[in-house]
């Protein structure tokens, strides 16, 4: 502001610096510290709003709920040789036959099959039951029916037979799955009598060749060293996910003694349900 003074009349000299009053500060008051604080407030709601909104990609609607996927079931992962043992024994059922042999003696057999279907029909060696004049077939369950041959295939030394009873309880295999050289595999059967033996081992070859004396060559072999002997014969080889790969038809051994040296052979599954499996393999040692 301009101040008008008389003439003549000089200008008062300003005060001295250090006399004239300075006017006292007032930021540390309740109130100016409340605002503060309300505004810090603000601000960090303000950056926290924006961290969310970068992150949902600007988006300010909720997300839509995930619908929930299924488990793997217990079968995709590797089973251990007791949980195979667990699954497929239920499945396998111990058979015995009756007959007269070419000199009109009687004799008798056994030897394994496995429940391939719901309604009883049971998979097994074709060399099990062939030329038999009574089959009987015993579940895990301890019951026991009489059977009969339904169908045959020489080829593949696969048979299937029909049991006149079922138990309380029937529980067929899984039939499927295919098989590759160092697979896990094990095998379930009767042996020497030995009823539900199990016995684990590897694949060691494929499309293996079997000489027969009688009747044609079967080709297309699994080869595996899972312990077998007689009355294994027709019993399922199961991979570690508790598949039925292939059928039991025979074992190798180059002396008389007909007992296991660590080679045995199956029938693969799809050639015994009649889907081929035919391979060029090489004949091992019998």
């Amino acid at each position: 502001m301009t101040v008008l003074r008389p003439e003549g009349v000089p200008a008062p000299e300003p005060a001295p610096a250090e006399q004239q009053e300075k006017p006292k500060a007032r930021w540390n008051t309740p109130e100016r510290r409340r605002k503060l604080l309300i505004g810090a407030v603000v601000i960090w709601a303000v950056a926290i709003t924006a961290l969310v909104l970068v992150r949902n990609g600007g988006e300010t609607e909720s997300p839509a709920a995930t619908a929930p996927s299924a488990s793997p079931s217990a079968s995709d992962a590797p089973l251990t040789v007791a949980e195979i043992a667990e699954t497929l024994t239920p499945s396998v059922v111990l058979i015995e036959t009756t007959g007269h042999d070419s000199a009109n003696r009687l004799e008798a057999g056994t030897g394994t099959g496995v429940i391939a279907n719901a309604d009883g029909t049971i998979l097994t060696a074709l060399h099990v039951v062939d030329g038999a004049e009574t089959i009987r077939v015993t579940y895990a369950d301890g019951s026991r029916s009489a059977a009969a041959i339904a169908s045959e295939d020489a080829t593949q030394d696969i048979a299937t037979i029909a049991p006149q009873t079922l138990p309380e309880t029937l529980i067929p295999a899984t039939l499927g799955g295919g098989a590759a050289v160092g697979d896990e595999v094990v095998a379930i059967g009767n042996p020497l009598g030995l009823t539900w033996s199990t016995s684990s081992g590897v694949v060691s070859g494929l499309d293996r060749k079997l000489d027969r004396d009688e009747s044609d060559d079967i080709e297309g072999l699994i080869q595996f060293d899972a312990a077998v002997n007689p009355g294994n014969s027709g019993g399922p080889l199961i991979n570690t996910r508790g598949q039925v790969v292939g059928v039991v038809v025979a074992l190798a051994n180059p002396t008389d003694a007909g007992t296991f040296i660590g080679i045995g052979f199956a029938v693969p599954i799809g050639a015994a349900l009649g889907g081929g499996g035919e391979g060029n393999g090489q004949a091992p040692p019998l």
